[in-house]
């Protein structure tokens, strides 16, 4: 048991170290893509403090931030997705699944329309609105899904989450169509999942999250790893159930609302990432869960990396990219699944 304890962990630390190396790679690429090109070595003297001025001012002020962005949003989809599969004990849940997005679109809706602002210091407010709005969305689903006699039921959690999903996309359809000009475009892109967080205010508005709640998830992997074998187990081990998975499913509507504030309503990384997680290390949950957050890193880097470059000079938002990605890998775990 402890061999094979030793290999998994050796294992997890292979591939994670390979996932950083593919991440610093691709994030060089990007730095060096866009409508001025910066040659890799240029890249390197200006992140040292060697560069030009206009070197400096493009990559520091414009490209960083929004790399930075992407990155962050990337690891609090995949970590959500997670946490989300493994509560709901269903391979087919994400976050966009479950209504979650739903609610964090209606919340930024909400915002836009009552404040008329979504840049510079209004936009540390955004994170805090998706997460009402994605935190609203929890509550009403919970309260659907919960059963009197057997608790918080797993198998309820989707169902009730797709129902409820379609009613705040109503409501965020009826208030986007009420916006002026300017505000709709906005929320528009937002809604396809169009990264739109370019300055360092918006680096700063995301990054507590992040920091906060995917330290605080991997900490509590012990807790995912007996939910995982059912509540009987779970309650037989000592675990207060219905308590742990309020926590693990608030954490999870963190992480995955405050990313979306900021990357827009971009779907299926919450659902890729932790399936190819357990397929690289396993189900454990101390190992898969920063896994699944590098696997969404690089996925959400390089879809942003590949809308805005390669179809210069009309950018194509980086959610289109994961959606044209990550259907296919959902009907193809829909035909697997039992």
């Amino acid at each position: 048991m402890k061999f094979q304890a030793n290999v998994d962990n050796k294992r997890a630390y292979t591939v994670a170290f390979v996932l950083i190396l593919i991440s610093i790679s691709i994030v060089l690429i990007s730095l060096n893509t866009g409508s001025l090109k910066i040659t890799p070595l240029k890249v390197v003297q200006t992140l040292f403090g060697y560069g030009d001025y206009k070197s400096s001012l493009v990559l520091v002020e414009y490209r960083m931030p929004r790399i930075l962005i992407t990155m962050l949003g990337g690891i609090g989809l995949g970590i959500s997705g997670a946490i989300l599969q493994g509560l709901s004990r269903n391979p087919l849940a994400d976050p966009g699944i479950l209504g979650l997005h739903a609610g964090a679109s209606f919340g930024l809706i909400l915002f836009v329309t009552y404040y008329h602002s979504f840049d510079g210091h209004a936009a540390i407010l955004i994170p805090l609105f998706t997460f009402l709005g994605g935190f609203l969305t929890a509550f009403i689903i919970i309260i659907l899904a919960y059963d009197r006699a057997k608790g918080l039921l797993p198998i309820r959690l989707i169902l009730t989450g797709i129902a409820v999903s379609a009613g705040f996309s109503a409501a965020t359809l009826f208030l986007s169509l009420r916006l002026d000009e300017e505000t709709y475009t906005f929320a528009s892109r937002w809604l396809v999942g169009n990264v739109w967080g370019r300055d360092w205010i918006h680096v700063l508005a995301l990054f507590p999250w992040i920091l906060i709640l995917a330290p605080f998830a991997w900490s509590q992997f012990r807790t995912l790893n007996v939910l995982a074998l059912g509540d009987d187990v779970a309650a037989g081990l000592g675990t207060s159930v219905q308590r742990q998975r309020l926590l693990m499913l608030a954490t999870a509507v963190g992480l995955s609302c405050a990313s979306v504030a900021m990357v827009g309503g971009i779907g299926f990384i919450g659902l890729v990432a932790p399936h190819l997680a357990r397929r690289l290390v396993g189900p454990m949950y101390q190992h898969s869960l920063p896994v699944a957050g590098l696997i969404g890193m690089v996925i959400l880097v390089i879809a942003d990396t590949v809308g805005r470059s390669i179809f210069q000079p009309n950018a194509i938002p980086a959610g289109v990219i994961v959606a044209a990605i990550g259907a296919p890998y959902f009907l193809y775990l829909l035909a697997k699944t039992k």
